[in-house]
């Protein structure tokens, strides 16, 4: 696990009257841009070709062929340019006064979700990895107070006003950790998302504590549906349910968690981003939206049967050539094309069965 116990020591680069937009990201994967580089012994590591090769930086760590869902949204806030991750020895000082990324692939809100044996079955385990709650307090004890010093303003409260807050976690806490067996093997479905969601409230709350007044929270994508799932189970058609089950319970709380949390943490505004319909829609009628392939992934992936996880890309393997048809990139995560959908809907869509309980857009400018 990543972290620090003290910021580091640099001038003042940001001015005392510039409302400076930016974001801090915390989540898994689908986030992430590049956090896990910098970790030793993590197996969920995307910073080999052939992720990255429509990147302008090449394999930087994001799982996909370009660019994710934050590089897409941090764009559309204009802001100067892509939000740098916390574990890169570079992120200090001015590099983070549009915001941190603190995302790593293979995490979760439980913490024990994705660092387990490397020994379980399926080769699930992703080794070190930085959980949802190890995220947060690498924001509270590191880039908090440096963004203060940054800003020449001890309250956090005034600063963090003008700033994005988008958690995009929870599916490997069912992929990695319950489907598993990893939970309490009596417990429910339904108890375990209940549980998981009130541990983010939790979470969300202690963020809220720290200053964060504008959340964005990305629902769970729709996971059996993901070519990973589908080569697991071959005799399968369609989507597998019950991992689609299991998201669509999690996205159903996450929803309602919107609306719940709001008066017990004043000043505050959420949005709800349906990744899940939005994907969704995409695999139900690819064509119509510009897709060819929505069940297989574009890069060569190291299925399980050769002691890969059939997420991952083999490293130097081969791709397809028309990426911007394919829904998924890896076994897994979504083609940048998706993620521009994904992003472009979040940012501006007026539907709020896709963006709750208003847009992006809409709560940047709150």
């Amino acid at each position: 696990m990543f972290s620090f116990s003290t910021p580091s020591t640099c001038q003042n680069t940001a001015s005392h009257d510039c409302n400076t937009k930016g974001m801090f990201v915390f989540g898994s994967s689908l986030v992430d841009n590049g956090n896990n580089n910098f970790l030793t012994n993590s197996l969920a590591k995307a910073d080999f070709s052939p992720y990255g090769v429509d990147f302008p930086l090449g394999p930087s760590g994001r799982f996909t062929n370009g660019e994710n869902v934050i590089d897409i949204l941090g764009k559309k806030l204009q802001l100067s340019d892509y939000i740098p991750s916390f574990t890169d020895p570079s992120t200090k000082c001015g590099k983070i006064v549009n915001g941190v990324n603190f995302a790593s692939g293979g995490s979760g809100i439980l913490d024990d979700t994705g660092a387990l044996a490397v020994s379980l079955p399926l080769n699930l385990s992703y080794g070190n990895v930085t959980s949802l709650n190890l995220q947060i307090s690498n924001f509270e004890k590191v880039t908090l107070p440096e963004l203060e010093q940054q800003f020449g303003n001890n309250n956090s409260k005034e600063i963090l006003s003008d700033f994005l807050f988008v958690v995009g976690s929870g599916g490997n806490d069912y992929s990695l950790n319950y489907f598993l067996g990893l939970a309490n093997t009596n417990i429910s479905l339904e108890a375990f998302t209940d549980s998981v969601t009130a541990i983010l409230s939790a979470q969300l709350k202690r963020l809220h504590d720290l200053g964060a007044r504008k959340f964005v929270l990305m629902a769970i994508n729709p996971n059996g549906c993901s070519p990973m799932a589908l080569a697991r189970v071959p005799t399968q058609e369609g989507c597998v349910e019950n991992l689609n089950r299991a998201s669509a319970m999690f996205n159903a709380n996450l929803k309602s968690l919107v609306d719940e949390i709001r008066p017990q943490m004043p000043g505050s505004n959420l949005v709800f981003v349906n990744a899940y319909k939005i994907l969704s829609d995409i695999i139900g009628s690819p064509r119509s939206q510009g897709f060819r392939d929505a069940s297989n992934s574009c890069c060569e992936v190291r299925q399980v049967s050769e002691g890969g996880t059939g997420i991952l890309c083999k490293r130097g393997g081969s791709i397809c050539s028309n990426r911007s048809e394919y829904v998924f990139f890896d076994g897994l995560h979504p083609t940048q094309a998706v993620n521009e959908v994904i992003a472009t809907k979040a940012f501006s869509s007026l539907i709020r069965d896709e963006v709750y309980p208003f847009n992006v857009d809409k709560l940047s400018q709150l």
